[in-house]
């Protein structure tokens, strides 16, 4: 029996709109309580054209808005928006960001990486909420 050749291609990384609408999602947030909680900076017209891929690089203004908004790593959306090369690595070779160093020990896949995004909001989440379970 002749051994199977992986045929299937690598995953690719998920989009920016792809992320910002999974973790719109998951919040259980409408396009007008983001546009609302970003003091009206990132509209909810401009962030579905982002989510939905009609806008691929928003400027970094917007992604800082969002990055505060939802509490995540700025410099992970200025990569998915390709700003910055992916791990975070700027033209010195010096790698930024917070978290970098455990990233880099683990290298875990994007699915992993949004698990564990995922994970670490939930926590914040449970701590905000005074639950200690």
């Amino acid at each position: 029996m002749a051994k199977k050749e992986e045929t299937e291609p690598k995953k690719a990384m998920m989009s920016l709109g792809q992320f910002l609408a999974a973790i719109r999602a998951k919040r259980e947030l409408t396009l007008r309580q983001v546009e609302d909680g970003t003091e009206k900076e990132v509209s909810n017209a401009y962030l579905s054209q982002i989510e939905s891929g009609k806008i691929k690089q928003p400027s970094a203004n917007i992604l800082s808005k969002l990055a505060e908004f939802y509490e995540i790593d700025f410099i992970q959306l200025m990569e998915l928006a390709g700003y910055v090369t992916p791990g975070g690595k700027s033209g010195d070779g010096k790698k930024h960001g917070r978290g970098v160093a455990l990233f880099s020990e683990l290298d875990p896949t994007p699915e992993e990486q949004a698990e564990l995004l995922n994970h670490l909001q939930y926590m914040r989440w449970k701590k905000k909420n005074g639950d200690q379970s």
